[in-house]
């Protein structure tokens, strides 16, 4: 059976997560606080983290970047903040995806499915663009021979936007591929992560173009 952490001090968000998550199949385990999370993960093996920003003590975020030193299990973020920067923070730590509070129960279980299939996902052979190497199996990206570490939602939009060199790839589409789902927040998220991954990418940020007013293009120059 699928194995779900619901993390929030808030014992009705937990609550309400859950009863949606085992209509979904899930067996689901609750912490209240992110020191109860942490004893959690490192003794149980989940599918995916529901994991609360604020919090009493150690917040979130914390706990995110504690996760990150031993596990990539995938992990959904529950906020109450919509600023640019806190969704960057998120995102540099390792955060899987977002859902802002008040949210939908089913639009949650939407990005829980697409979440899960991604990380499933086996993978390609390598994609090779210059001096950038992306082995899609192995989740890794080389760039001049250094490695260059990626939260899974920045991998995924290079993979998608490499597999598409030369085409114009609409926020849309890429919402499309790398949420798999109908979404149903601001498509601005996509523009988050793309600054993100830029700032990742260093000097080869440049292969990443803006058409603006459409997309993104993934173009390789000498």
């Amino acid at each position: 059976m699928k194995k779900m952490l619901i993390v929030d001090d808030d014992a009705h968000i937990r609550n309400l997560v859950k009863v949606y998550a085992e209509l979904d199949g899930f067996a689901c385990s609750e912490a209240e606080d992110a020191n109860q999370a942490l004893k959690f993960v490192s003794n149980t093996d989940f599918d995916i983290v529901i994991l609360d920003i604020m919090m009493p003590g150690k917040d979130g975020y914390e706990a995110l970047a504690e996760i990150r030193e031993y596990s990539q299990v995938p992990v959904i973020m529950l906020t109450a903040r919509s600023e640019e920067y806190d969704k960057l923070m998120g995102f540099h730590l390792g955060a899987d995806d977002y859902v802002s509070k008040p949210f939908s129960p089913k639009e949650l279980m939407a990005r829980v499915g697409a979440v899960m299939k991604r990380s499933r996902n086996e993978g390609n052979p390598i994609i090779k663009i210059g001096d950038l190497s992306i082995r899609i199996d192995k989740r890794l990206v080389l760039a001049g021979g250094k490695t260059i570490s990626l939260p899974p939602k920045e991998f995924d939009l290079l993979v998608k936007m490499a597999q598409n060199e030369h085409i114009v790839l609409t926020r849309e589409q890429l919402m499309a591929s790398v949420w798999g789902y109908e979404y149903y927040g601001d498509s601005r998220t996509v523009d988050t992560h793309v600054k993100s991954l830029r700032e990742h990418l260093g000097e080869y940020r440049k292969m990443i173009q803006t058409v603006w007013g459409v997309g993104y293009k993934f173009e390789y120059k000498e």
